[in-house]
């Protein structure tokens, strides 16, 4: 890589002329030259004389048994082509122009037919492009964008954004803990990672919560700096802070977006131990609106004996958030519990703790994930009477207040963990779920559409001494959302 260009592969070029944009070689009878047509024909054609330009190879292009063909290979092309280049790097090329070629003919001719080399920039046209880019990865959408300045166009422009841009795989961004952001993005489709660094935060020390392309992160240090960031287009922004408490005892952010308008909701969980009170909990929950890019109160409770924790998530409207148990009244087991809130609907007479739900079992911990707008709980499963051990991890998904076991962690992957702490990251978002243990950069992949569980390939990044800390989230890689 040298100038900021990608470097088209020699292979990859279906021509003589290496300077070529990429071509198609179409043999086909329905191209056969005039020395295929019988006397009689070939005498009419004669008499017609020369045929206008519209009945040359131009209108061949509207040909519907050669648009397939154009279709087909085009895409295969794209497919090869993006396959073969893990760097990072080579996605955020902003622009490689490509010299104007005109497209000629190869004179050929085996077993009676005529192979033709038709430039693909004359002969797809932008729909059918449009259709092509579609089928292709996030990864490999942005490489194509670095081969010509047609591609750019199309994959930037309002309507292919707009109109076809469909909903991807969830990437995984794992960090370590240290004073940069930067880490690796694990890609579930082309299973390769790729160095990326987060455009908007100091420090890898944060809460994240993710939906449709945009992360929102909010600093462990000063609980009131919240920025939104789209980690593909390095698109970013601040948020005013939000009211009620700067130093909260715990808190929780949430972040749901609206594929249809592209505005997003984020909520803010706050948690503080009443003064000189060892059984009371001030409970409050806060809500921003990009579209009217301010923060209101919405929930503002006294807890008794349980106390906010630090996961939460929004799932068709609702705000989900796990509570612990402090213990003080003997209310050890179970030392979790789940409360919700209808942000639609707004608030209500109704404490919240008496619509809480009791999690599925004892759990050592527990992370909330939204899964196509259903609740799912990715919990630690804890020893009988031994609340702080960890004997595995369970998957339940909540269905009218109750929950139903999804799949448990096969032992084996549980012990590829090595050491595992009680406490782990996890995150998901369509159909997979990443779980990773905060001590190791192993990372595994829970399908739940096959119901598979599968290691990724390994991470590049390296532990450099034995309390180095990991941890890292999902989130949706996309071109077509702002913060």
């Amino acid at each position: 890589m040298e100038s900021g260009l990608f470097q088209l592969p020699v292979r990859y070029i279906l021509g003589s002329r290496c300077n070529r944009p990429p071509t198609l070689s179409i043999r086909s009878p329905l191209l056969t030259p005039t020395a295929r047509l019988t006397p009689r024909r070939r005498a009419a054609r004669n008499a017609a004389g020369p045929s206008p330009p519209s009945a040359g190879l131009p209108a061949r292009r509207a040909s519907p048994g050669l648009a397939p063909v154009i279709f087909l290979s085009t895409f295969y092309f794209m497919i090869s082509f993006m396959e073969d280049h893990g760097s990072w790097d080579s996605l955020l090329v902003d622009l490689v122009r490509t010299p104007t070629f005109n497209p000629g003919v190869v004179s050929d001719v085996s077993n009676g037919s005529k192979e033709f080399s038709v430039s693909l920039d004359n002969v797809v046209p932008d729909d059918i492009l449009e259709r092509i880019f579609t089928f292709l990865p996030i990864a490999s959408m942005m490489r194509a964008t670095a081969v010509c300045k047609r591609w750019y166009n199309i994959i930037y422009s309002s309507r292919f954004l707009w109109t076809h841009m469909l909903p991807q795989r969830p990437w995984y961004f794992m960090f370590t803990s240290n004073e940069t952001a930067a880490g690796y993005a694990f890609d579930p489709i082309l299973r390769k990672w790729y160095d990326l660094e987060l455009p908007c935060i100091d420090k890898s020390s944060c809460f994240v919560s993710s939906s449709c392309g945009l992360v929102c992160f909010m600093d462990n240090d000063n609980r009131n700096s919240i920025s939104v960031s789209n980690p593909i287009t390095k698109d970013f922004r601040r948020l005013l802070e939000p009211p009620g408490v700067t130093l909260p005892d715990y808190s929780t952010i949430a972040m749901k977006v609206d594929r249809l308008s592209h505005n997003y909701t984020i909520t803010v969980a706050k948690s503080k131990q009443t003064p000189e009170d060892f059984v009371r909990w001030d409970f409050s929950v806060y809500k921003y609106d990009s579209w009217t890019g301010t923060w209101v109160a919405a929930v503002n409770e006294v807890f008794i004996g349980w106390r906010g924790g630090d996961d939460s998530v929004i799932c068709n409207g609702v705000l989900y958030c796990l509570i612990h148990s402090t213990g003080v009244l003997g209310n050890v087991n179970p030392r979790h519990g789940l409360i919700m809130f209808d942000l639609v609907a707004g608030p209500s007479n109704t404490s919240l703790m008496q619509t809480s739900i009791p999690v599925p079992c004892s759990l050592t911990c527990g992370r909330l994930v939204n899964l196509k707008e259903k609740l799912v709980l990715v919990g630690g499963i804890a020893k009988y009477n031994r609340p702080d051990i960890i004997k595995g991890i369970g998957i339940w998904e909540l269905h009218e207040k109750q929950w139903h076991e999804l799949a448990r962690m096969p032992h084996k992957f549980f012990q590829g963990f090595g050491e595992f702490d009680d406490v782990f990251a996890s995150s998901g978002t369509d159909d997979l779920v990443y779980i990773q243990s905060y001590g190791a950069t192993a990372l595994l992949v829970f399908d739940m559409t096959h119901k598979q569980w599968r290691w990724s390939v390994k991470c590049p990044v390296s532990k450099r001494f034995p309390l180095q800390l990991f941890t890292g989230f999902c989130f949706e890689p996309r071109l077509d959302i702002t913060a």
